[in-house]
This record gives structure tokens, sequence and C-alpha cells, in this order.
């Protein structure tokens, strides 16, 4: 692993560890209610997650119809910071802003998954990710993106050169780690008159030849992480890093 940069005044609004899995086609949603037994003073706030759907019919007549599946729940600390969801395509566990660090998001995800396994007893594990969504606020005024962002859209010199917006999405494979990198970067409302903010939403993800067992799942999430860890320094210029205030070494 690579040595770890550390930020007084991290980006991250969000930071996530996914499971999609596959469960015997017998399993109820309902059943998922049981991997908050023993956690209603944790994560107090419950609500049922629904996946909606679609179809189109062709022929002489053409038909539509639309509809919506119980897929589990999603489970809220009462501060809304923490937030997991038993589903029956997989766990999520999220972190919002403040971000704490990396070892209490993989702790905490562990030890709730392993809830969710004993209950819905997985066939398989079909992916893992690790993703983190950071917002950059730039402050004005500065001449070019490029001062502190390395990925950005090239305008064409033919063209103004001011952007009042833009969605830039990159999909990179990672050869070595057999994943995949996904990233998206836009403009977003800022809070603030004074900045211009910038979404930048990296997920590394992997969903071939995975580890079979869970010791090789959990060590797996620490090179995903690392590897997310490498791609959004290498989206970032130092005049960046000094907005995030890095901790000395």
């Amino acid at each position: 692993m690579s040595p770890q940069r550390h930020y007084r005044k991290a980006p991250i609004t969000e930071a996530i560890i996914d499971l999609r899995v596959e469960l015997p086609p017998d399993f109820s949603a309902a059943e998922l209610m049981k991997t908050h037994a023993a956690e209603e003073v944790s994560y107090p706030t419950v609500q049922q997650h629904y996946a909606a759907f679609g179809q189109m019919q062709g022929g002489p007549q053409v038909s539509a119809t639309a509809g919506s599946q119980h897929m589990g729940y999603v489970f809220q600390s009462e501060d809304a910071k923490q937030i997991y969801q038993a589903r029956l395509d997989g766990f999520t566990m999220s972190r919002l802003a403040p971000y704490e660090n990396w070892n209490a998001l993989r702790d905490e995800a562990r030890r709730l998954w392993d809830i969710y396994r004993s209950i819905a007893k997985p066939s398989r594990v079909v992916r893992l990710a690790v993703r983190y969504i950071n917002r950059i606020d730039i402050p004005l005024p500065f001449a070019d993106f490029k001062e502190y962002l390395r990925t950005v859209p090239e305008v064409s010199p033919d063209l103004p050169q001011e952007l009042s917006g833009y969605f830039l999405q990159l999909s990179i494979p990672m050869q070595d780690i057999k994943s995949l990198a996904l990233i998206n970067e836009t403009i977003i409302e800022s809070a603030s008159p004074d900045v211009v903010s910038v979404v930048l939403d990296i997920d590394v993800f992997r969903h071939t030849e995975l580890p079979a067992d869970e010791e090789g799942v959990w060590t797996f999430f620490e090179e995903l992480r690392d590897r997310k860890n490498k791609v959004f320094e290498g989206c970032i210029t130092d005049k960046a890093r000094e907005l995030f205030e890095p901790c000395q070494p």
C-alpha cells in the first residue's frame, strides 16, 4: 500500500463501502428487518427501500407498465451521518460529513455486514466497491480550473475559455487489481458566492474474480481504498491540497 496523505479539512461529503450479492431466490426483503434487531439505539430511523421498474411491449398496440419492488431497508443514526442499507441485492455502509477515518468506516461496515450475511446468507458476492464523493470549493477569482484540478475538460482554443458548468465522466481500467475506476466530475451550486464548487466522485470497484473468503474480501477493500486515494491525488494539484490543510507527517 502507498503512504496515505491526511487532511484536516478533507473535502469528503460521503464515503461508501458497497457489497453486491446474490441471495436465494425465495428470500424475502421483509426478512432483512432482522438486521436491525440489536441496532435500534445506534440506528433509530428506518425507511423501506424500493426499486422502480418499467416495461414497454410493442406490437399493434404499444403498452407500458411500471411498478416498484420492495428491496429492503435503510437505517440511519440519530444524526443521519451513519447509514446502512440491507437490500436484496446487497449491503451498503455510508458515512456523511464530517468524515472520521477509514478504520472507523471499515470496522462498522464489517460488523454490520456480518449481521447481514448471517441473516441473508448470500450465495455469492458479485461486486465490491469503495466510493468517495468530494466537494472541492475553489476560491474566486481563478484563471483556470487546472490550477486546482488535473482532470478537467479540454476546451478548444477556438471557443471562449470560460465555463459556467460541465459534466465529465471517465471510466478507467485498473488492470493490476482487475478493477475499474469511475470518475464523475461536475460543477454544483455553491453555498457561497466566493467559491466555485466542484464534485469529484470516485468509485473504484471490481465485479470479476472476487475473493472467495471473508478475509480476502476485506483485504481487497484495503486495495480498493488505496487505489481510490491514488486516483484522488492524481486528480488534484498542490494548490488544491492547500485548501484541505495537509497534516504534517
